[in-house]
């Protein structure tokens, strides 16, 4: 959505494993999203590449597996995975999931104002594609 202000809301800690920084930042200081990232100095971006078990590492992308094996790792019971593999994988390792339209979801039903069809359409303007069942769930959630 072009800020962090609902992960903010949600959570008092927000864990980025490195490479999933390293993601971000690869489009460049002028990318959506990059400069709202870097001057948000409350999340907790891991500052080395996690070790990942071959199983990860063979099965998804370097940001979903490391997010996968943080939580493992620090013990965190949640993840925020959008791709369906990886958050199968995700499940299977014992984590409980979310994905961004979510995380989107329950700050609305926690009071955050916000439009969800403003957002979607912000999400997919930037290339975040959503399936139209997501799409769908979402947008028939009225509070």
């Amino acid at each position: 959505m072009g800020d962090l202000d609902v992960l903010r809301f949600l959570y008092q800690r927000v864990v980025v494993p490195f490479e999933v920084a390293q993601e971000i930042y690869v489009g460049g200081k002028q990318a959506f999203g990059v400069s709202v990232f870097a001057q948000a100095e409350w999340l907790d971006v891991q500052s080395r590449p996690v070790v990942l078990p071959p199983f990860l590492q063979n099965s998804l992308d370097v940001g979903e597996a490391a997010a996968i094996q943080t939580a493992l790792s620090l013990s965190l019971p949640l993840v925020c995975i959008d791709e369906v593999v990886g958050r199968r994988v995700a499940r299977l390792c014992g984590l409980t999931v979310t994905g961004t339209v979510g995380l989107l979801l329950k700050a609305q039903q926690l009071g955050y104002q916000l439009s969800m069809p403003t957002a979607i359409a912000r999400m997919q303007e930037h290339g975040i594609w959503l399936s139209s069942a997501v799409v769908q769930f979402a947008l028939a959630q009225r509070h």
